[in-house]
């Protein structure tokens, strides 16, 4: 095995190894090369190659938010490295490990008209969770004047192998970004048969111990109240014991109000939360109103929920997660540091539960919109909502679920979907951008089918993604293709106005036939219910090729049919 003859780039490699970040994802570059080879050529590592640094980005994500551990990203110097940032900012919201290498000149040629050279040092600094930026070193060889530089070289050593592990257990330890910036000497190839470096392995902290003590006043506040709401956002499947649902479904005075995101369920659980907000009316929101509301969970999707929690506030506030807790509801007065399920052995188990008939009403309200919501669907005509009744039915059981944003993620919300589907959505910063990416690098890890639906913006914004040799046969595709920004035509606006369609719906005509032939996929596609029927008898299938279904469906008619849905089920 061969090695990058400069020590750095040993040292680098040498700690990711050492820590266990074995998946690396490279984007082609000369001022990495040190990089490129000390990955490259190790069989510890499984590297993937990705021209297009935003997808490459993107990409990364999705295998990290499966592996729940760091992914490593290297790219050359200058602006290839800001092509990283919008999954950088995902990343850093959506607590997913990631570990930016960027190769750097020397800092002596910043700024005197380098090519491909910008400032580097701290780009990240306001979406990253710490910035290494590390010291270029000298091979010293036996040339006598290089040696009189040995002492500062020995600093620079020190200083380079400290950063690079606060760094990596940085992102171990917090879940999240990383970004630390190589900066490299020429020759940039050279390579040498023997290791040369023995770096210092700094290893991350352990967890601090739970005290359940600190649970006392909660609790008697908790069996005190009647009416109790417990709102799940982003979780990771699997992640919470059943015991503990359990328990939570069982207690009369508590509402379970989860996301297609949350992958928790159980029959007692609100599992369409605009479906119940939507329609209600002032003093129905008065009666929903909680005492106590607990969170956990990352990001929560749904507008309405958050309305309503605004407007009518509960007297308190309390979130669990063992990182950070936002003030989404403006009323958060206790953030419990810990997992969910230490919580919940500690709060739930043997604790009492409150006679109350808040759960009991809000059920039978819930029952009756399910009725509404079917029988709206049997009647309405073809449209996104149509086909995405009819997508979400058939995906087969024990599949990967990716969503995208916007449009996409919100009609999943309207649904029940099947119990063993594991749903994912880069709900960090909830952007358009790079959703297909990260379901491809989601997919390539995952072992089971991965069904990723998304809109046209969307997926032709990212259309790069399809750019690499790492796409699963298992991957399925389906394009919800409204010919535009279709949320617009939902949302506050002037649908009418003389720019409405250019600058706000941006509407167009494209397909994506062309790219499948371009990338070797298999293509299909449907417009009305019956194509659509008949396309979905096979899709999800075993193939020799990955699979893209593009649906497209009336424009004009979609929105009409998706407001009078919300009048319908009242």
């Amino acid at each position: 095995m061969n090695y990058s003859k400069i020590p750095l780039a040993q040292t680098v490699a040498y700690l990711c190894q050492e820590k266990g970040i074995s998946h690396i994802v490279i984007s082609p570059g000369s001022r990495n090369a040190p990089l490129t080879i000390s990955f490259t050529e190790n069989p510890f590592f499984n590297t993937y190659s990705i021209v297009d640094e935003r997808c490459a980005a993107f990409f990364a994500l999705g295998m990290a938010q499966q592996l729940q551990k760091p992914v490593a990203l290297v790219c050359t110097s200058g602006s290839a490295l800001l092509n990283y940032y919008p999954a950088i900012a995902e990343a850093f919201y959506s607590d997913i490990p990631l570990v930016v290498l960027s190769a750097d000149r020397p800092i002596e040629r910043i700024d005197i008209g380098d090519g491909q050279t910008i400032r580097q040092k701290n780009v990240f600094e306001n979406h990253i969770l710490y910035s290494a930026n590390l010291y270029s070193e000298l091979v010293l060889d036996s040339n006598p004047e290089l040696k009189k530089l040995a002492q500062k070289q020995f600093e620079s050593k020190k200083h380079n192998e400290q950063e690079i592990n606060y760094a990596l257990n940085a992102a171990i330890e917090n879940k999240g970004p990383v970004h630390i910036n190589v900066p490299f000497y020429e020759p940039l190839y050279d390579r040498v048969p023997e290791f040369s470096v023995s770096p210092i392995v700094i290893k991350p902290k352990s967890k601090p111990i739970f005290s359940e003590s600190d649970l006392k006043d909660y609790k008697e506040a908790w069996v005190a109240a009647k009416r109790k709401i417990v709102l799940v956002g982003v979780n990771t499947p699997n992640s919470v014991k059943q015991h503990y649902l359990d328990l939570l479904a069982n207690d009369e005075s508590v509402i379970v109000l989860t996301e297609t995101t949350s992958n928790i369920s159980h029959p007692r659980f609100f599992n369409c939360i605009d479906q119940l907000i939507a329609p209600l009316q002032q003093e129905e929101f008065k009666d929903l109103q909680p005492d106590i509301l607990l969170t956990f969970g990352g990001m929560v999707v749904s507008k309405k929920i958050k309305g309503f929690l605004r407007d009518f506030q509960p007297k308190h506030h309390w979130h669990v997660d063992e990182k950070k807790a936002f003030n989404t509801y403006f009323c958060l007065d206790k953030h419990f540091e810990i997992d969910v399920n230490t919580f919940f052995e500690h709060f739930l188990d043997n604790t009492q539960k409150a006679k109350s008939p808040y759960f009991d009403f809000w059920h039978n309200i819930r029952n009756n919109r399910r009725q509404k919501h079917k029988k709206y669907l049997s009647e309405i005509d073809f449209s996104d909502l149509k086909a995405f009744e009819m997508v979400l039915n058939n995906i087969p059981s024990g599949n990967q679920l990716q969503l995208g944003n916007s449009s996409t993620i919100r009609y999943t919300q309207l649904f029940d979907l099947n119990s063993t589907l594991k749903v994912f959505c880069n709900r960090g910063t909830s952007g358009i951008e790079g959703s297909t990416s990260t379901a491809i690098g989601a997919a390539l890890i995952n072992r089971t089918q991965t069904t990723f639906i998304t809109g046209d913006l969307s997926f032709f914004y990212d259309s790069n993604a399809l750019w690499n040799d790492h796409i699963p046969t298992t991957f399925r595709l389906i394009i919800i293709n409204n010919g535009g920004g279709g949320i617009f035509r939902i949302l506050p606006g002037d649908k009418d106005s003389e720019n409405f369609d250019t600058y706000f719906e941006t509407t167009h005509s494209h397909k994506a036939e062309k790219l499948c032939e371009m990338h070797d996929i298999e293509y299909d596609s449907a417009s009305n219910e019956k194509s659509l029927a008949t396309s979905l008898v096979n899709f999800h299938n075993e193939s020799k090729r990955a699979k893209l279904l593009e649906i497209f469906t009336p424009r004009l008619k979609n929105d009409t049919i998706l407001l009078n849905y919300f009048n319908q089920i009242k």
